[in-house]
């Protein structure tokens, strides 16, 4: 089990209330243990949107293309410290200022090496200024590219193998940014089907982490 398989995430329900905690290991076994995560997904002036393509080292999708950064938070640990550190670990960069645009729950099976995401998703916008420096470690990234969000959101309609599951549902938040509301339980969002518009066209019947 490499390090970060063994730090602990923060178990939560439904509604995102904290309900225990367990390794990142084990909270990705089948059928997988909700739990809070991250997406920040930072953005350049001209709106476009940067994308990692994740190591090949990765437990979980790896050599798939995501959003800038993911992560899990530590037990009781603020998203926007979690998702500084992971910034900084993985592409060299920050800190940055991070807006929450949304929520998403989804649940997702790598089918190559059954782990399962299950994942209360915060989803946090970031502003990217040019010249900021990124340095991205090879341990964790393949490669880096910006892409405009809309014509990324068409492609992953298209066809959505080459991207990690979860994609499609964080690009779609960014798109259209909610206010969670404490009133409303979200409904899980299983990455193994195209959802209608105005929601993530993330199909994941996976053809083909620290997440």
């Amino acid at each position: 089990m490499s390090d970060r398989e063994s730090h602990l995430v923060e178990l939560v329900d439904s509604d995102g209330r904290a309900s225990g905690e367990m390794t990142v290991a084990a909270a990705h076994q089948p059928p997988g243990r909700l739990h809070r995560a991250f997406s920040v997904v930072l953005v350049a002036p001209d709106g476009q949107v940067l994308l990692q393509r994740r190591a090949a080292a990765k437990t979980r999708f790896p050599l798939r293309w995501a959003n800038s950064c993911c992560g899990h938070p530590m037990p009781g640990e603020s998203l926007t410290e979690a998702a500084n550190r992971r910034l900084h670990e993985e592409l060299g960069a920050g800190p940055v200022e991070l807006t929450e645009v949304g929520v998403y729950l989804y649940q997702a099976e790598d089918p190559t090496t059954g782990r399962v995401e299950f994942e209360y998703d915060h989803v946090l916008r970031g502003e990217f200024f040019p010249g900021a420096p990124l340095v991205p470690d090879p341990a964790e990234v393949a490669e880096l590219r910006w892409v405009e969000p809309v014509a990324l959101e068409v492609d992953l309609t298209a066809d959505s193998r080459p991207y990690a599951p979860w994609l499609g549902g964080v690009v779609s938040r960014l798109l259209r940014p909610t206010v969670p509301d404490a009133s409303v339980t979200p409904s899980v969002e299983p990455a193994t089907a195209p959802v209608g518009p105005g929601g993530p066209s993330d199909e994941a019947a996976e053809r083909s982490g620290g997440r």
